[in-house]
């Protein structure tokens, strides 16, 4: 996957408010709705030594200097560090064959296909850091997108949104509440998942997580995922 194609899955999944071009350079306008929204990324026309004026268009929106930077952005990667951008959250891009993970349903009662979220799953989801302007970015995805609902011992526990762009479904916001974790619930979901992706036609599912998050790599890996890449930010300490 390119990284151009990359970024076209997470605008189509995961989408900003709005998108610009501004001489090469592909402004988002998050919204508030964290760093996937609100990061700037290169075209092919961008004049990377011209990334001040970038800069200028994300002030505008009342945003931090923010790049996002795909594997094989190595020279943007070193402009941006020589201007005194430092790295933020590496993410690293999980994908699998819809077959690798649709293969063992979850148990009775332990899953729900839910659209729109409900009440249970937006506190769920905001005791995790996942708010409302997080929210509206997954009522702003268009075609097939769903949330699941994951219950243990007759309790909700956790929640996901996922959504499908060109055969492939990306899975965001993947929250299981603290006291309930390390039960198998977030297995479940991300199965779950595959069933509802390979039942509207995808056959990829994939999934972004950031390095530090350990488990959550651990998870991925265990379930057959493959990592093929990712990411990470470059953000503008403000003084």
């Amino acid at each position: 996957m390119t990284p151009e194609t990359l970024t076209q899955l997470i605008d189509a999944t995961w989408p900003a408010k709005a998108i610009t071009d501004v001489a090469g350079w592909t402004i988002r306008e998050g919204a508030g709705g964290g760093s996937r929204v609100s990061a700037t990324t290169a075209t092919t026309a961008a004049k990377l030594e011209e990334h001040a004026r970038a800069e200028d268009a994300m002030r505008a929106l009342g945003q931090t200097p923010l790049f996002m930077v795909r594997t094989g952005e190595e020279t943007l990667d070193a402009t941006l560090a020589e201007a005194g951008y430092v790295i933020k959250d590496p993410v690293t891009y999980y994908t699998a064959p819809v077959a690798t993970l649709a293969t063992q349903r979850p148990p009775p009662v332990t899953c729900f296909e839910v659209w729109p979220p409900l009440a249970t799953q937006a506190e769920i989801w905001d005791a995790g850091g996942v708010d409302d302007a997080r929210l509206a970015v997954m009522a702003r995805a268009k075609g097939p997108k769903t949330t699941v609902l994951g219950r243990i011992h007759d309790t909700p526990a956790g929640t996901a949104f996922a959504a499908i762009h060109d055969g492939t479904a990306m899975l965001h916001a993947i929250e299981t509440s603290h006291a309930l974790r390390r039960q198998g619930l977030a297995r479940h979901m991300i199965r779950a998942l595959a069933f509802w992706a390979e039942g509207k036609g995808a056959q990829t599912v994939t999934l972004l997580v950031t390095r530090a998050n350990t488990p959550a790599n651990a998870l991925y890996s265990s379930l057959g995922m493959t990592p093929v890449g990712g990411y990470h930010y470059r953000i503008l300490p403000e003084a």
